[in-house]
């Protein structure tokens, strides 16, 4: 233990991570959310999980003075804000308020308050039916809002997304990024994974999964254009990734072709899937990567794949050593893809 390096660590870290603190009344958050000042990410939107007691508790804590969490978002560089943890919470004040004003891309209808045992008498009613005096209670209590400011970088996003979320329903890594990483190259990402010549190589029963065939794509172009940069640490990389092409995004065309070449390629060569034989229904990721960015390689240099070649490929006992056990490494990264795309080449 070095507790003078730990004392170092935590002062850097410390330094990456900005943040502004403010109290602002129901009604101040609800405009923001009405005017699109605060946006909520589609793919986050879709994790609202809550059910109308739940929510009805939360309103009659808002009621009754009592604190609530913070709610904590993240400056956009338009100035906008970005839900990074709180989607339960703010939804629930929307759908008391005004469901139009939509946190969802789903119609909601207006939260009817039921179950509470503390203000019995607010259970069947809307925020219409109440008089004056207590729509005023309810907007203007004050909600805590943690904001982190636009010098804190994607990691601190996704490590606070990926820390507070409190949803309910914990995201895959992939649906982090399809938060923190907005825009383009994202788009990107999501259109290529839906591919269904991409759905017929991949024999996996989990791969409808959340963001599993996403990352997988992801990890196509990220190990073919960045593998250099590779250490360890497959998260971190695929997110420094993500940050350097959600600032510049300038070969959607070239990588665009080099997926589609490889995909049909590969369909052609493999009408099986990437399996093994011995396991004729099961694609191992690690083998996955090896193979498609292997046979990327041959074809971004301009060389033919080798069907028959390939599929002899996948049951060698040379590619099995470099796709299994301790593979996260970037010589055992750059020992299948090359093996591949070596083996692989017509």
């Amino acid at each position: 233990m070095d507790i003078s390096k730990a004392a170092t660590e935590i002062r850097d870290e410390r330094r990456s991570v900005g943040f502004d603190s403010y109290d602002i009344t129901v009604k101040q958050l609800l405009d923001m959310v009405g005017e699109k000042q605060i946006n909520v990410a589609p793919d986050y939107q879709r994790r609202f999980v809550w059910g109308d007691e739940r929510q009805s508790h939360l309103i009659e804590s808002i009621f009754l003075g009592i604190p609530i969490p913070s709610l904590f978002m993240a400056t956009n560089e338009d100035a906008t804000w970005e839900v990074i943890d709180g989607l339960q919470r703010l939804t629930t004040l929307t759908n008391f308020y005004d469901p139009d004003l939509g946190t969802s891309s789903e119609k909601q209808d207006a939260l009817t308050i039921r179950g509470l045992e503390k203000i019995p008498s607010l259970n069947g009613a809307t925020f219409n039916d109440l008089p004056s005096a207590l729509k005023l209670t309810f907007l203007t209590r004050p909600i805590r809002i943690t904001v982190l400011n636009d010098r804190s970088d994607y990691q601190v996003r996704f490590d606070l997304f990926e820390r507070l979320n409190t949803g309910g329903i914990t995201l895959h890594e992939q649906e982090i990024r399809n938060c923190v990483f907005q825009g383009p190259f994202n788009n990107f990402v999501k259109e290529c994974s839906t591919d269904e010549r991409l759905s017929l190589l991949i024999k996996r029963t989990d791969k409808t999964g959340r963001g599993n065939i996403e990352e997988l794509t992801l990890k196509f172009f990220a190990y073919h254009e960045d593998r250099d940069l590779f250490r360890h640490s497959v998260k971190e990389f695929l997110n420094d990734y993500m940050e350097k092409k959600t600032k510049s995004f300038s070969n959607r065309k070239k990588l665009q072709k080099l997926f589609d070449q490889t995909v049909e390629t590969l369909s052609e060569a493999l009408p099986d899937g990437i399996v093994r034989k011995n396991r004729p229904n099961s694609t191992p990721l690690v083998l996955f990567e090896a193979v498609t960015v292997g046979c990327a390689d041959i074809i971004a240099s301009g060389k033919k794949v080798d069907g028959k070649k390939l599929k002899n490929l996948l049951d060698d006992s040379k590619l099995k050593e470099l796709t299994t056990g301790g593979t996260n490494s970037q010589t055992m990264l750059r020992g299948r893809i090359e093996f591949v795309a070596v083996g692989a080449a017509a």
